[in-house]
């Protein structure tokens, strides 16, 4: 009986230790940004830039057989990384070094990469701003107008007109062309799918002047249509349109498969889903595809040539007779013995770029999804009224006295 009247004492559990509160002279700061470096790497950074500087200076100026600007640039980078992944190695682990190298790679990438893009643009506007600041240039045609002429003669706005009247009925022809075969893979599916799918990567590797032997056989042998800016823009198309397909099936597969699952789920068929949910989703990423698709055909130059042809005057009706291009002209510029042609082709190259960034910005602007935030025209609205914002908003928040509350 007293064996089951003890009571075993089962053991307590073990405390927890709560940390104890830092006091407020002693709380952390804050880092003011997760990609933000101490002031000691800071340090480090140029410190091991300046020291590159001079060590490359050494190297190629006084040990090296070779000298220049270009063997300096490299030694001094490698200096760079050199001198940077070592220093990190004193003040912390291994990681941190992988990481600091890792990071000047990337950041000399990016440079490298808009380097590059930056001395193309200086090139070709420096090279054709003697006719690119005179405003002829983009108001009269070549059509009477010698190659050697000055250049405050001639112009080509002729090559203009006929880029965008190309360029619109190919983006006519193709986008949704590119866009219906994308939903069809992406959204129905099936065995013809793959077949498809297999024939659209195919033909983004498609060289341009087999596109445009293409157009010139089946358009101008077997139709018998003359050369035109519409056989032009088939050309272009043909080389549009598997960057649009592509690109836009890439974009509906990144679409959520909840938002079809939630539309199907509430009645509507699948065309309507993808009309008014898939699509309206992935408008940005389409916008993508359509520039890319734009790059690509906007500067073709020999499907053109062979499928259009070049004329020196103005034509509007892509149906009847040959019609020129910027890529046209630029090659047609260049070729050319005189020295005012070939500037006149570094200018006419300037304007198909500014060409090509007013298209791409229109595309995004197009393309942006709707901002909750007030437009431009409420906000001047807003600040042009009697009462300032601020006072208006301090009125809104006050709390009412006994005065505005009483009736």
């Amino acid at each position: 009986m007293t064996a089951l009247l003890e009571v075993t004492e089962t053991p307590a559990p073990p405390r927890t230790v709560l940390p104890e509160r830092p006091h407020d002279d002693e709380a952390a700061v804050p880092r003011t940004s997760l990609g933000a470096l101490p002031l000691e790497n800071r340090f480090l950074t140029w410190g091991a830039r300046l020291a590159a500087l001079g060590l490359s200076w050494v190297i190629v100026e006084r040990l090296l057989p070779v000298s220049g600007l270009g063997w300096f640039v490299v030694v001094a980078a490698l200096c760079n990384v050199t001198l940077l992944a070592a220093g990190t190695f004193v003040f912390d682990n291994p990681v941190a070094v992988a990481d600091r190298v890792v990071q000047w790679v990337v950041t000399t990438g990016a440079v490298i990469v808009f380097g590059t893009l930056a001395s193309v643009l200086v090139f070709v506007f420096k090279r054709g701003w003697p006719a690119l600041h005179h405003w002829n240039f983009f108001t009269q045609t070549m059509h009477t107008t010698l190659p050697d002429a000055p250049y405050n003669q001639g112009g080509v706005l002729h090559s203009i007109v006929g880029t965008l009247i190309e360029l619109g009925i190919a983006i006519a022809i193709t986008l949704p062309l590119g866009i219906g075969t994308a939903v069809y893979v992406n959204e129905v599916g099936g065995r013809l799918a793959r077949v498809i799918r297999t024939v659209v990567e195919a033909m983004t590797a498609l060289p341009s002047i087999v596109a445009g032997l293409f157009i010139y056989s089946l358009w101008i042998i077997i139709l018998h249509e003359p050369r035109s800016g519409f056989a032009g823009a088939l050309a272009i198309g043909v080389m549009m349109l598997p960057i649009i397909a592509r690109a836009s099936e890439v974009v509906l597969r990144v679409v959520p498969g909840s938002l079809r699952e939630a539309s199907l789920a509430l009645g509507a068929s699948r065309w309507r889903t993808t009309w008014h949910v898939v699509l309206p989703t992935a408008r940005p990423g389409l916008a993508t595809a359509l520039i890319l698709a734009v790059a690509r055909g906007i500067g073709e130059t020999s499907p053109v040539l062979i499928a259009s042809g070049y004329a020196t005057f103005m034509v509007t009706q892509p149906l009847h007779g040959v019609m020129s291009s910027l890529p046209l002209s630029v090659y047609n510029s260049v070729i050319a013995p005189e020295p005012q042609a070939v500037v006149r082709g570094y200018a006419t190259a300037a304007v198909l770029l500014m060409l090509v960034l007013i298209l791409f910005v229109i595309a995004r602007l197009l393309a942006r999804p709707p901002s909750t935030k007030p437009s431009v025209w409420r906000r001047l609205r807003a600040s042009f009224d009697g009462v300032p914002r601020r006072a208006r908003s301090a009125t809104s928040t006050a709390p009412l006295t006994e005065t505005e509350v009483s009736p």
